[in-house]
């Protein structure tokens, strides 16, 4: 069995991809729940079988697994993917769309909701729900602002108390504290168990073909006595299982990070708007490759009209001010989108149309740099010996594409790749703060900002809509950039051959 998956390295993904979409399309008739496929969930479910074939086939390869084992030998990449890993997981979990059913009309006839929520929304109904009034602070029991009341002895202000938040609570005022440190502590110890196991688990999987038991194999990793830096690994999981079980206890009875102008808990907008950033830094980067691999390696060896007729491209597309481009793009599909209201059966699919419009603009105007870096690149590489020998023996040129340009530029592409998918995601936050990003009723960190824009200016200040929409968006991008440059020394022949 061993030697069949080394010799046909496609049958493991091929399998995990088929479980995949039978999860998906079974899932929701075994859950009684209304599926519901939007544009950008379908391409988040390609990208994931596409990566899960890209992953077995690095793995098929020695020449393309080294340079990854490099990149996770460093201590700071190591973190940064484990990081990233749960920034994809909740992506996935919020790409998972359906409608809940409601009550049967009494004839066998079930009706569906008309909101469309995901399994992430499921997952934090209990923090979801819980709507107040108004602002109010970060773990507070009484909102933030004073309200006009009648007192017994007559016309006064107060802090009202809020609905949810601190409902339990006898004594708001003396109780709050040591309740919030009895949940923290719960929350901390199962989520030492819980790391324990899962390290006893990796560490397993890791010894399962060595002598070593996995109790040693855990204490080797907890030390730093492996080549991998799995103590890194597991110090990482446990801050992100430590923070996961702290919103899972307090969550439900507090707002961890307050609550926004509507009363809806900042904390799990927050949350909500990691897979609008995931959604644009990927699906710009699938509509940006085939423009820039196809038109780079076809302008450095063409050449002649071939290469004046797409520089004239890339030049002519560079000089229209991108912002510009993409306000006029948007605006369009929202004019569609206005005059066909029949198209689209809820507001999350016109929601979407416009996410996945922004996608496509972003990637239309985003592949004019990786295509002048591999013209230059294919023009290098068309002066090697090989290459000339190659057309010498009259090998067609696009077999000379596919077997020597395109495997000698392909470290260029997921460096250029890596490192411009934090531009993007600071990208959407910048054009939905202009009013030219995501829907309005979309949940991303850039209409977060957008809407802390007017709090800053009031007294009091409002500052907890700002700060979360900022560590969580700052997490993602420092993460990408870590990793991003342990890619770029992995896989740039200089730097390897430097090092």
């Amino acid at each position: 069995m061993g030697a069949m998956l080394k010799q046909h390295w496609w049958v493991l993904p091929a399998l995990w991809s088929t479980l995949l979409l039978g999860a998906v399309l079974a899932g929701p008739g075994l859950a009684a729940v209304k599926p519901v496929y939007l544009w950008t969930d379908q391409l988040v479910y390609l990208l994931v079988i596409m990566a899960l074939f890209l992953v077995a086939y690095i793995r098929h390869r020695a020449h393309l697994r080294e340079p990854w084992t490099l990149v996770l030998r460093r201590r700071l990449a190591m973190g940064a993917a484990v990081i990233l890993l749960a920034y994809v997981v909740i992506g996935l979990l919020d790409s998972v769309h359906f409608r809940p059913p409601l009550q049967s009309d009494g004839q066998g006839e079930t009706h569906y909701a008309p909101q469309v929520i995901s399994v992430l929304d499921l997952l934090a109904e209990p923090i979801r729900s819980k709507v107040e009034s108004t602002y109010s602070a970060p773990l507070a029991t009484h909102l933030y602002s004073k309200e006009a009341v009648e007192t017994p002895g007559g016309r006064g202000y107060v802090y009202p108390r809020l609905e949810h938040g601190g409902a339990h609570l006898q004594d708001p005022f003396a109780d709050r504290s040591g309740d919030i440190a009895l949940r923290a502590l719960r929350a901390l110890i199962e989520a030492a168990a819980i790391w324990v196991v899962l390290g006893v688990l990796l560490a397993w999987w890791l010894a399962r073909h060595e002598p070593d038991s996995a109790l040693r194999r855990y204490r080797q990793m907890l030390r730093g006595d492996t080549r991998q830096p799995w103590h890194v690994f597991l110090y990482t999981l446990l801050a992100m299982v430590a923070l996961v079980a702290l919103a899972a206890r307090i969550g439900p009875y507090y707002h961890i990070l307050g609550t926004d102008k509507v009363g809806q808990d900042v904390f799990y907008q927050a949350v909500k708007s990691i897979r609008t950033g995931l959604v644009i830094g990927t699906l710009t980067t699938m509509v940006m490759l085939p423009f820039a691999i196809l038109l780079g390696i076809a302008a450095g060896f063409f050449k002649g009209w071939v290469d004046d007729v797409i520089q004239y491209m890339y030049t002519t597309l560079s000089s229209i001010p991108g912002v510009l481009l993409i306000a006029a793009a948007i605006l369009s599909i929202q004019v569609y989108i206005v005059n066909h209201p029949d198209l689209f059966v809820t507001a999350a699919h016109r929601a979407d149309l416009r996410l996945l419009a922004l996608c496509i603009i972003l990637g239309i105007t985003s592949w004019t740099s990786l295509c002048r870096l591999l013209r230059g690149e294919t023009l290098k590489l068309g002066q090697m010996d090989y290459i000339e020998a190659a057309t010498a023996f009259g090998v067609r040129s696009f077999t000379i594409i596919g077997r020597h340009i395109l495997p000698n530029v392909m470290h260029i592409v997921l460096i250029i790749v890596v490192l411009d998918f934090s531009g993007l995601v600071l990208a959407e936050a910048v054009l939905s703060y202009v009013g030219v990003g995501v829907d309005p009723s979309t949940i991303s960190w850039g209409n977060m900002i957008n809407s802390a824009r007017l709090e800053m200016a009031r007294e009091p200040v409002v500052w907890w809509t700002l700060l979360a929409a900022f560590v969580f968006m700052f997490t993602l991008v420092l993460s990408a950039n870590v990793f991003s440059d342990a890619v770029r020394d992995a896989f740039d022949p200089r730097l390897r051959q430097s090092a």
